[in-house]
């Protein structure tokens, strides 16, 4: 997707990071349009969102691994009331859930492009989208989701 193209309208703020330190490496993946979820190095368990311990062992060693930015639909709402004042008049959109099986199951939360008043199908694969804000201070990259073809 390039900047000319996004889904979103501009004016919307950078993403605010709760815990810059922690969270930093999937934004920064995200820029390279690759997908990072965290791992346990001390028992092998996926977890999203970011944290700073395994919720199964505890074990501070969690680490950042690239996985395939490809997922399926588990659940999805179509969001009629805007979250923020830039998305008046930007409505409905897709907001879903997606499950990513190569990565323990671990679901994320994103846009899915396309008409937003498609049908949604539970199951349905989806590939990652990189939108990028390279205009914004500070630059950064929305990870969104597309149905996949074939």
């Amino acid at each position: 997707m390039t900047d000319a193209a996004h889904y979103l309208p501009e004016g919307l703020p950078a993403p605010a990071l709760a815990e810059p330190e922690l969270e930093a490496p999937y934004w920064e993946g995200a820029r390279e349009e690759r997908l990072l979820v965290q791992r346990c190095g001390a028992c092998a368990t996926w977890q999203w969102g970011p944290e700073w311990i395994c919720h199964k062992c505890l074990s501070s060693d969690m680490r950042w691994t690239e996985v395939a930015p490809r997922g399926r639909i588990y659940s999805y709402e179509r969001v009629w009331h805007p979250a923020h004042p830039v998305l008046k008049g930007h409505t409905p959109f897709l907001a879903v859930l997606v499950e990513l099986p190569e990565a323990g199951n671990v679901r994320m939360i994103g846009n899915l492009l396309g008409d937003p008043l498609q049908d949604v199908q539970i199951g349905s694969e989806v590939v990652a989208d990189y939108e990028h804000h390279n205009d914004a201070t500070p630059p950064y990259t929305l990870v969104h989701w597309r149905i996949a073809q074939g």
